[in-house]
């Protein structure tokens, strides 16, 4: 059993009703900072646990909850003397029909689709029993309502067959694994003990309750605790009752409050915070229970992880799917990449893009060279594609020129090295309609470079797309052997004269034949253009680099 889809209203970033379709294996959230990845884990995993934050939310109910706009407006409504509904939160959660009995339990058509299926949903909504106090204080003229009054709401967990459920009938098991931001429980990180718990079985469960409890006799039986208490008891004026100090055992559970986590000797919150993360993981993706399908949210697991590491996390992920359905966020292009951009989805304002569509060789093409930096084409404003460093560099240099000193990542526009991968990512940015500039060289066949690129030229032009190049063949008959005359740098020498990027390059007029600054050049393509970028001579660029600054 999985989760099929998940619909949020109201919660946070999300106005009105958002939806979210699963895949039964790894689902890959992405977006820009406030976009609503972090909202998605903590909501499906307040559904199936009523957690929030390590604690549970029905006894922490906050406005902050509730989307702004949706929180103004029903305050605007108040206002003007036209009050609406006090707003609510909703998160359904949709559940895969396996034909067993527990998910039998949880169908109906309580839901948003009305649609027979089984599911699970949990609502923050205004108490009814509160009816004649809100009435009394939205009538009062004395006073500005500012929030919401969250003093008169409570939550509900349901099933879709309208039924109130807890955590221990829904089937499904949820484990949240967020390591850049630990939740301590009496020193104990609370998601590790609630995954060692999950883990155990019923019998074991007792039995280390059990072996807790003995601890009280033997810590009870110390003579220097006896000592102690009476030493307590003599001074206790202010009762005729013993008063002794002893272990917590008030709860059935008091073992897990308790009892630590030890990694080699080391308290579990004292190892590194990616070690952690890898850990927490790896006891969540272990969970052998047959009756229960775990569901993993992984809160961004690039976090504290060096590269090796990170890479053997995921290895770890991809080898335990069977059975698992994990929801992971993350900003990391190596991560979406290892894990398959066809289990991407992009958040981007309320709604999804998805990228399970791709070409079979694009998508093989990014797994197996993950470090292609294809999230920053995702998630930039606008996005120029040149071939390496130095295209860089000097495109970077000519914006810089145009735009009073600007960097165009100031505008949102991130230059992106791809080698010769333009189509692959040209792919990818087809599917958001991402605004692109290709700068490249024609390497002395113009044909070939419009027939590359002849979906994107043209009568094929697309507007959200443009491919830029020198369109003349320049033939090269200098001293350098098998040289190119029809790359960046000779195209530079030709935009300005030889004396004037001489000395942008070496500081002084060192070169007095074209012949010898190309050899230079060409034996030394990165330290000249980083020269170039450095220096504060006035400078003239290529014509196809000039068109592509004037498309941006």
């Amino acid at each position: 059993m999985k989760i099929e889809k998940i619909i949020i209203e109201n919660f946070k970033c999300f106005e009105g009703p958002f939806e979210l379709k699963l895949n039964e294996s790894v689902n890959i959230l992405v977006g820009n900072n406030e976009a609503g990845k972090s909202t998605i884990l903590e909501a499906i995993h307040l559904a199936l646990t009523g957690m929030l934050n390590g604690r549970y939310l029905k006894n922490e109910l906050s406005q902050y909850l509730f989307n702004k706009n949706i929180e103004q407006n029903y305050i605007d409504s108040l206002k003007q003397g036209s009050p609406i509904p006090p707003p609510h939160i909703l998160i359904e959660l949709y559940i895969t029909d396996d034909g067993s009995s527990e998910v039998g339990l949880l169908k109906g058509n309580g839901n948003e689709d009305k649609a027979d299926t089984p599911g699970v949903l949990y609502l923050i909504e205004f108490d009814e029993v509160y009816q004649s106090l809100y009435s009394d204080l939205i009538q009062r003229t004395d006073e500005d309502i500012k929030t919401i009054p969250i003093e008169y709401y409570k939550t509900s967990r349901k099933s879709f067959a309208r039924k109130e459920i807890t955590s221990q009938s829904i089937p499904i098991k949820s484990a949240l694994i967020d390591s850049s931001n630990n939740k301590n429980q009496s020193g104990s990180d609370v998601y590790i003990s609630r995954i060692i718990r999950n883990n155990l079985e019923d019998k074991e469960k007792v039995d280390i309750s059990q072996a807790h409890r003995k601890m009280k006799e033997t810590f009870m039986g110390l003579p220097s605790v006896e000592d102690i208490n009476k030493k307590i008891n003599k001074e206790a004026l202010i009762t005729d009752k013993e008063i002794k100090i002893s272990i917590d055992l008030a709860t059935q559970n008091a073992w897990e409050a308790s009892l630590m986590t030890y990694l080699d000797e080391v308290p579990f919150h004292y190892i590194g915070k990616g070690e952690q993360s890898i850990i927490k993981t790896a006891l969540a993706l272990s969970h052998k229970k047959s009756k229960e399908a775990n569901v993993i949210l992984i809160e961004e697991p690039e976090n504290h992880l060096s590269h090796a590491k990170l890479n053997e996390l995921l290895q770890r992920i991809i080898a335990s799917l069977e059975g698992k359905q994990i929801v992971l966020s993350t900003h990391n292009s190596f991560v979406a990449n290892k894990l398959g951009l066809h289990r991407l989805n992009l958040l981007h304002d309320s709604h999804i893009t998805k990228f399970n569509d791709l070409s079979p060789s694009t998508e093989d093409f990014f797994k197996k060279l993950p470090g292609y930096d294809v999230l920053r084409l995702i998630l930039c404003k606008k996005a120029v594609l040149v071939e390496g460093d130095c295209d860089e560099l000097i495109f970077q240099k000519s914006y810089m020129v145009k735009n009073g000193g600007k960097l165009p990542i100031e505008d949102g526009i991130d230059v992106i090295s791809v080698g010769t991968s333009f189509l692959r990512f040209l792919e990818v940015a087809e599917k958001i309609k991402k605004e692109i500039v290709v700068i490249t060289d024609n390497d002395g066949n113009v044909d070939a470079i419009e027939k590359k690129y002849l979906d994107y030229l043209g009568a094929n032009k697309k507007d959200h797309i443009g491919i830029f190049y020198e369109k003349t063949v320049h033939v090269y008959s200098g001293g350098i052997e098998d040289y190119n005359n029809n790359t960046l740098e000779p195209e530079m020498l030709r935009a300005n004269s030889l004396k004037v990027l001489s000395e942008a390059i070496c500081k002084k007029d060192e070169f007095t034949e074209e012949d010898e600054l190309l050899k230079y050049m060409h034996n030394n393509k990165t330290k000249c253009a980083l020269e170039i970028f450095n220096t504060d001579k006035t400078l003239k660029y290529p014509k196809y680099i000039e068109d592509a600054l004037a498309a941006l």
